[in-house]
């Protein structure tokens, strides 16, 4: 299993473009970001930090570079809600809903719904 590492909030927010691109030039990121749309170098510079972190490879076509991801969505989400029940709630995902109840994040139909695909999940099962 490859290393994953965390991401700054504007690293995570070129990945989530290109996550939903597959593949992309700096443009075409830059065209996907809201007003104040960032420097062309800056976008470089972070695609670049990227590549180093492991995250995205490149394409060369001539003296441009179309970038893709190496590491999923699903991988960094996995990576980032693990570190995120170890780190705060014990590994306890009773822990981390208790606390969505507490603080209203999750309201009474989202609790429904949560033991709605819990019973499919234990029916699913042999």
């Amino acid at each position: 299993m490859k290393e994953i590492k965390e991401l700054t909030r504007a690293e995570e927010t070129i990945m989530q473009e290109l996550w939903d691109l597959e593949k992309a030039f700096v443009r075409d990121i830059i065209e996907r970001l809201p007003e104040p749309k960032p420097a062309y170098n800056t976008v470089s510079t972070i695609i670049r930090i990227l590549a180093a972190k492991g995250f995205v490879h490149h394409e060369t076509f001539g003296k441009s570079h179309r970038y893709y991801p190496l590491i999923s969505k699903e991988e960094y989400r996995n990576f980032v809600t693990g570190k995120l029940l170890s780190g705060y709630f014990d590994n306890s995902v009773q822990n981390i809903l208790s606390y969505f109840l507490e603080d209203k994040k999750l309201n009474l139909r989202d609790a429904d719904e949560l033991m709605n695909l819990i019973n499919e999940a234990k029916n699913k099962k042999p």
